[in-house]
C-alpha cells in the first residue's frame, strides 16, 4: 500500500498551490500550516533546494471525530499535502493516505474515519 496519492500538474508552482487549496476547501479542509521547505533549508542550512511546500490540511469535523476516538491521534494530524517542483518544471502534488498512516493505530472507529478522509483526499488529487 502506498502512503500517498500523487498527480502531476501542468501549471506554475504558485498557481498549483491556489488550485490545491481550493480543491481542499471543496472537501471541507482548511490549510492550518504552510511550510516553505525551500526557504527553510536556505535559511537554516544555506542550501539550495527546489520549490517544495507542505500544506497542513485539516477537516475540523473529521479531526474532532478522530480525537474523540483516539486521544493521542493529534500527533498524526493534520493531513499533509506537498507541492513540489520537478526537474522538468512540472508540479507534483501528493497527499498523505490517512489509512496507511493510521495502520499503526489499532482502533476500528479511527479506521472508519481514516477511510472517509482518504476518499476526500483522493478526490482532491483527482480534481486538480
Amino acid at each position: 500500500m502506498s502512503y500517498c496519492f500523487s498527480k502531476i500538474m501542468d501549471t506554475d508552482f504558485d498557481k498549483s498551490i491556489e488550485i490545491v487549496t481550493e480543491e481542499l476547501k471543496k472537501e471541507g479542509f482548511g490549510v492550518l500550516t504552510e511550510i516553505d521547505v525551500q526557504a527553510t533549508l536556505k535559511k537554516k542550512l544555506d542550501v539550495d533546494f527546489r520549490k517544495y511546500k507542505i500544506l497542513g490540511a485539516c477537516n475540523p469535523h473529521f479531526a474532532h471525530q478522530a480525537l474523540l476516538a483516539e486521544d493521542k491521534i493529534g500527533s498524526m494530524l493534520p493531513c499533509n499535502v506537498i507541492i513540489q517542483e520537478l526537474e522538468n518544471n512540472k508540479i507534483e502534488v501528493s497527499a498523505i493516505d490517512p489509512v496507511a498512516s493510521m495502520m499503526a493505530v489499532k482502533n476500528e472507529k479511527l479506521g472508519d474515519i481514516a477511510n472517509q478522509v482518504r476518499e476526500k483526499l483522493k478526490r482532491v488529487i483527482q480534481n486538480i
